[in-house]
């Protein structure tokens, strides 16, 4: 099943990558309370930037304002969101009635994530779900979508949710020779898009992508790389060191590192700005290398808690404006 044009959903995110061109999604954390100002600043930053911008739910096991409210605040500014839905906090009964609610109050593009394990945030002794693994989900999002069929096999009655189906991938992520073939596992299950984790090891991700298209993946789901500017050489040391699933190359710390060089070591200001510029020349950097890569439909920009980045970063890779379609 499908829309009247032919759209799974009709988003403005699954338009863009339809009509062939390289899609920009943004990232947009909800805030840790209830003022809905917040959402609206950093909407600020990103619209007219992005052809959609994520809108996380939980990240790293911090509660937030939620994503399913989030994103219609996000509607109403005038920005598209992808909404995030794990399956650490929610269990099917639970995740299908946000997604009804999410369609009727005009989301149009979902993610499907299993969430950072619950240790990792500030209520480490709360309960996880995981009802369902992210595969599940994507495949529930599917058939509520193309079948009008609840998980357990009822059939709906009334009007279907139609999202655009999103997913995530880990192309570094240990064992990485599994990558492609968890890829393809998603795919299989009804993903439209791919997120990936931020790329900072270019070499590594082309490995990837020939494996991706070995198995002609790339022809049968939208990849988009994350990428993200380094604030500065601390921030890419913690990536490296304490994050699964990215790799941060020595020479990339390497050369932010000295972009402060010569400055006074007092001048923390002067240090940082050093930094954060060549962090974003950097980022622009590899948007126009993955550009080049066959298969790579776009790229998912997380500027993480730094959502005024987005702008140099999206117009020094020659990606404005957006296209309107």
């Amino acid at each position: 099943m499908s829309t009247d044009n032919g759209l799974k959903s009709g988003s403005n995110l699954e338009k863009v990558l339809r009509a062939g061109h390289f899609a920009v999604t943004g990232e947009l954390g909800p805030p840790q309370s209830a003022d809905p100002d917040h959402i609206k600043e950093k909407v600020g930053y990103l619209k007219g930037m992005v052809d959609a911008v994520n809108v996380t739910d939980n990240q790293t096991a911090v509660v937030r304002m939620s994503s399913l409210g989030a994103s219609v605040l996000a509607v109403q500014e005038g920005i598209e969101p992808v909404m995030q839905m794990t399956c650490r906090d929610r269990n099917r009964l639970a995740m299908q009635a946000d997604f009804l609610a999410a369609h009727a109050l005009g989301v149009r593009n979902m993610l499907a994530l299993s969430g950072d394990h619950q240790s990792f945030g500030n209520h480490p002794t709360s309960k996880n779900v995981h009802d369902m693994d992210s595969m599940q989900q994507i495949r529930m999002l599917k058939d509520l979508r193309d079948e009008k069929k609840f998980q357990c096999g009822d059939v709906m009655k009334g009007c279907e949710p139609r999202f655009f189906i999103g997913a995530a991938a880990a192309p570094e992520a240990h064992p990485v020779e599994w990558r492609p073939m968890r890829l393809a596992k998603k795919v299989a299950a009804g993903a439209d898009f791919i997120q990936t984790q931020l790329v900072y090891n270019l070499p590594a991700f082309k490995k990837y992508m020939e494996e991706v298209r070995k198995m002609r993946l790339h022809e049968k789901t939208a990849i988009l790389v994350g990428v993200g500017p380094l604030k500065g050489p601390a921030m890419g040391k913690y990536m490296r060191d304490f994050v699964p699933g990215i790799t941060v190359p020595d020479d990339v710390i390497a050369r932010i590192e000295a972009a402060a060089k010569g400055i006074d070591p007092e001048d923390k200001a002067a240090k940082q700005k050093a930094w954060r510029a060549e962090g974003i020349k950097m980022c622009i950097e590899l948007i126009q290398e993955v550009k080049e890569i066959e298969g790579v439909a776009g790229v998912h920009v997380m500027a993480i808690e730094w959502e005024e980045a987005v702008k140099p970063l999206v117009e020094g890779a020659g990606l404005l404006p957006r296209p309107v379609v």
